[in-house]
């Protein structure tokens, strides 16, 4: 779901993903460089449902840590709420569940369970360190029906793949008389598609016949009239059934007393697959929010939306708006079944006018294409009255297309409708839009009125980003609040809604209250100086040196203009520029870095300007190459000086230097690096990246933190896959990355990068990646790591297993390419821990001496009882101070355990890893080294820009058939060029 160009300050906002979300805040000590957002904002993973803020790597309802975003157009979102202690003064007391000392007697039960290698580790034990605190959090009991539930498969007849058309038929089912009379009344719940639940058993053979008509009450007529030519009708075949059948057949039992068993602890239902039971109690749950006739709407699987008068639709400008809506899952937690409730916030299009909508996302950003914005939208023809969906937009606009027209003869489409309806056309030079079948059907889009309730599914542009961080980003107590009110009333659980009662579940309607601790933050060291970590888990750099100095030298200037001439320098020998880069060199020196007395060397680059028939700025990357290929010596780095936040050519121009050039680059725009008020520490902050690209380590922990890293030799690694998002080209491949230290300063982490078959989860190369990484330990350690630590990041919950059978074999082979003392197999102890971003667990303190200045939880709150696993080894942990919104907790989930660590040894680990991130002065919500990969794997984007923005040379577009998927693929590989292979980057950390 995210944001992030790779030369900003923290992690700059994922989108919500990755989907997208906003990694909203600053990761950095002090604002970054913001130099144009990456293409990736909602990189998808694919996993979860449409692209909502809640998702995506922290979603826009969490308080980030991430690089900020451009502040948007002020459009005005919701008033900034204060934040507060959730439900403060009203008693919190800890289930009873969780202090029978019940828990502590089932984990010990587990240390006489046999575990195969392939077994996810159990629970050891419970995490002790730290001040214990209690905190609520967004779960609700729930009472598991006694059973069985029933499961029936659902066949439509004749066969249907439009969703939506799938809904209307369930819902015009309900209201037969062979419903009822199956007494499937308030005793069923079904997905609108292909299964259903049922509270008891029903008739066999059971058919209900479905007379259709649309959601206007009219029943559907054959294809509608097109506007060349006037005529009616349409393909043979084309015409809509009138009348459906859904044939319900059974399919099993599903009884739930194992389901209790297995949350009970019994050692013998550990393996227990509990998700067919889980899906089905999840499908009862949605029962009553996705109904038709409540006016809900359901985003992917789990998200549900209703136009609320409370809390009306804001604007984000650009034809959309955001809703505030409500998720809900099914969880299994120690001796209770739970669901966990969260606020989420998803765009949807803004009703009214397609012609007037498609003109504000125009307007609303240089290069906005209409096809980003009304493919797939649903309209209503306002000369003709039928509802049609927008196929695509059309390369011609009403003057340009001309048809042969009954009484007419050949028209344009702007004649035609001027002498046929006496409508003259307001937008004759907008693409016309094809709302056909099989048959094209081109209309111009002012005819069209885009429908209600229609969430939008394309890619956000910057700005919608910006203006939704607004709407998305609030206070954990008014969240909180939203949750307990609204959130219980909308998804029918406060007053138990049909069919709950009939299947015999109920619901709590107070959050569960969970034991916590908060951790102690480690002690930071640098070469000189000592700064203490504050309440919000960061630090300053005032008179401190870096741990390990890196060295510049050779080093350049690029200067880009770009026609921003109110921020520009005027040339390389503006005093201005030249007082500015001795400013920063000497910040650099300062640091404890070795540079070059010598001046930098200096070029511009005057890109040409944006064309629409340049989308992507190739003119301007080949510019920026001419001038840098200029300079008489090849510099080691250069200091690359924005004039604005154009992402595609920052795009290019990574993509340049990383893969063809060589070159390391740091990027600043010039807007911001003039500013006289906190030049000094933007120069630090750009001073952090610049030493770690150059092979130096910016701060290190107390050793006593250190202290069993140390103890043997160790290897820290990150791992990452990012997919191609929305609007991209079909086929373009996924990016794996591979990060890993190289010593026992835990500083260094070089990377290794390789596309991979479009949305894999699994990391195809990995024994070459770990090979790679190996080589590199020992090549600066002079030994092997004998315990390897790796944190794997992007996994979903379902693929846990997965990263057991498909990578772990992997990365054991990549240690048989190397021997042990004595010519021994090779054979490191090692542990894989998942680290999950994309769920919907919060904390909310019960105590302001636990909460910091926002109402979230304080910097190193971890929690391992009560809502996590029942049987594995798993905790949440918070390990930064959140920037804005409310926090989302790490879920830390390990799968594999061959060191054998013990839960206070594993979270404080975890904590104390999350202060070692370079870029910035602050703990960071990610663990550092798979925060590493995250960062690698957006940098990869650039290096495959044209095809996650839909352009491909070869003419394959977003709505290309899997047949051209391979040539996708070869011209992925072609700009790709085996990645960043060069001697002076490949084994440092250009991708910071």
């Amino acid at each position: 779901m995210s944001y992030r160009g790779s030369d900003q300050g923290g992690r700059g906002g994922r989108g919500g993903g990755r989907g997208g979300g906003g990694r909203g805040g600053g990761r950095g000590y002090s604002p970054a460089p913001s130099v144009g957002t990456s293409e990736s904002s909602f990189r998808g993973r694919g996993r979860g449902g449409g692209g909502g803020f809640d998702r995506g790597r922290g979603g826009f309802d969490r308080g980030g840590d991430r690089g900020g975003f451009r502040g948007g157009r002020g459009r005005g979102g919701p008033p900034r709420a204060q934040g507060g202690i959730l439900a403060e003064g009203q008693p919190a007391v800890i289930d009873a569940r969780l202090t029978d000392n019940s828990q502590d007697q089932l984990v010990v039960s587990f240390q006489r369970l046999k575990l195969n290698d392939n077994d996810l580790p159990t629970r050891p034990d419970f995490g002790t360190i730290g001040t214990p605190i209690k905190l609520r959090t967004n779960f609700f009991p729930v009472k598991v029906p006694k059973g069985p539930l029933y499961e029936y498969d659902v066949v439509i007849t004749p066969a249907v793949s439009i969703r939506r058309v799938k809904r209307r038929i369930f819902q015009l089912a309900e209201a037969t008389n062979d419903w009822a009379e199956a007494g499937m009344t308030r005793a069923v719940a079904h997905d609108h598609s292909s299964k259903l639940i049922a509270a008891r058993l029903l008739p066999q053979p059971l058919e209900i016949k479905v007379p259709f008509t649309d959601e206007d009450g009219e029943a559907p007529a054959s294809t509608a009239a097109q506007p060349k030519g006037g005529k009616k009708g349409g393909k043979k075949g084309d015409k809509k059934p009138r009348e459906y059948v859904l044939t319900i057949k059974y399919i099993q039992d599903i009884e739930t007393q194992s389901l209790v068993n297995y949350l009970n602890g019994h050692p013998q239902y550990r393996g227990y697959d509990v998700m067919p039971v889980i899906s089905a109690l999840n499908l009862i749950l949605t029962a009553h929010p996705t109904r038709s006739n409540g006016g809900g709407v359901m985003v992917g699987r789990n998200r549900f939306f209703h136009r609320s008068p409370n809390e009306p639709p804001v604007s984000l400008g650009g034809g959309l708006e955001a809703w505030r809506g409500f998720y809900s899952s099914v969880r299994p937690a120690h001796k209770q079944l739970m669901v966990n409730v969260n606020v989420c916030t998803t765009a949807f299009y803004t009703p009214g006018n397609l012609a007037e909508r498609m003109e504000e996302f125009r307007r609303m950003s240089f290069g906005a294409r209409p096809n980003a914005f009304a493919k797939g939208v649903r309209v209503k023809a306002i000369h003709l009255g039928y509802r049609k969906t927008v196929k695509n937009v059309a390369k011609m606009n009403a003057k340009q297309h001309s048809f042969e027209a009954d009484g007419l003869g050949k028209v344009t489409v702007e004649q035609y409708f001027k002498r046929k309806y006496n409508v003259t056309l307001r937008y004759p030079d907008l693409p016309l839009v094809d709302v056909g079948g099989q048959k094209q059907n081109l209309l111009p889009p002012e005819m069209c009125e885009i429908l209600e309730n229609q969430p939008f599914r394309g890619k956000l542009l910057d700005d919608h980003t910006a203006e939704m961080i607004k709407v998305a980003c609030q206070p954990p107590n008014i969240n909180g609040q939203a949750i307990l009110g609204r959130g219980l009333n909308e998804l029918g659980f406060r007053q138990g809604a049909d069919p709950l009662g009939t299947f015999g579940i109920s619901i709590g309607t107070e959050m569960a209250v969970v034991p916590g601790l908060i951790l102690p933050s480690p002690n930071i060291r640098y070469g000189q100086g000592a700064p203490r970590v504050d309440e919000r888990a960061s630090w300053n750099l005032r008179d401190v040196k870096f741990a390990v100095p890196g060295t510049l030298s050779k080093w350049a200037v690029l200067l880009i203009k770009d026609g921003n001439e109110r921020d520009e320098f005027a040339g390389p020998n503006d005093p201005e520029l030249r007082t500015i880069v001795n400013g920063f060199s000497k910040m650099c020196r300062t640091s404890g870095m070795r540079v070059d007395q010598t001046e930098p060397a200096y070029a511009v680059a005057m890109l040409p300007r944006k064309s629409p028939e340049d989308p992507i700025r190739k003119n301007a990357i080949a510019a920026i190459r001419t001038s840098l290929l200029s300079m008489k010596i090849k510099p080691t780095m250069v200091l690359v000086i924005l004039s604005n936040g154009d992402r595609h050519v920052y795009s290019g121009l990574k993509h340049l230097c990383d893969v063809f050039l060589d070159v390391a680059t740091v990027c600043v725009q010039s807007s911001k690096i003039r500013k006289e008020k906190g030049q000094i520490q933007y120069f630090a902050n750009v001073a952090l990246k610049v030493n770690m690209k150059m092979g130096g380590v910016n701060h290190t922990l107390d050793p006593r933190n250190t202290a069993f890293l140390k103890s043997a030799a160790t290897m820290l690694v990150g791992m990452d896959v990012t997919h191609p998002g929305p609007g991209t080209v079909k086929g373009t491949p996924s990016i794996a990355a591979v990060v890993a230290s190289v010593d026992q300063n835990f500083g260094q982490f070089p990377a290794s990068m390789k596309i991979q078959e479009t949305k894999k989860e699994m990391i195809s190369a990995l024994d070459v990646m770990m090979v790679e990484r190996l080589t590199a330990f020992r090549n600066k350690s002079k030994v092997l790591p004998t315990r390897i630590i790796v944190y794997r990041d992007g996994v979903s919950e379902g693929q846990f297993n997965t990263v057991v059978m498909e990578e772990m074999p992997l990365i054991r082979k990549a240690f048989t390419k190397f021997q042990g003392p004595q010519g021994q197999p090779y054979s490191p102890k090692l542990t894989i821990v998942i680290c999950g971003k994309r769920h919907h667990t919060r904390f909310y303190p019960t105590e302001a001496r636990h909460a910091d200045r926002d109402g979230n939880p304080r910097p190193g709150t971890v929690v391992d009882r009560g809502i996590t696993a029942v049987y594995e080894f798993d905790f949440f942990l918070q390990a930064h101070g959140g920037l804005q919104g409310t926090t989302r907790p790490t879920h830390y989930y390990v799968v594999h355990d061959e060191i054998g660590f013990k839960a206070d040894q594993l979270q404080s680990l975890t904590n104390d890893v999350s202060y070692m991130f370079a870029r910035a002065t602050k703990a960071v919500s990610l663990v550092s080294p798979a925060y590493y990969a995250d960062l690698c794997c957006e940098r990869g984007r650039c290096y495959l820009h044209s095809l996650l923005q839909g352009i491909s040379s070869s003419g394959t577009t977003a709505t290309s058939g899997e047949d051209e998927e391979a040539v996708v693929y070869a011209e992925a590989e072609k700009m790709w060029r085996d990645g960043v292979k060069g001697a002076l980057l490949k084994e440092t950390m250009y991708y910071l």
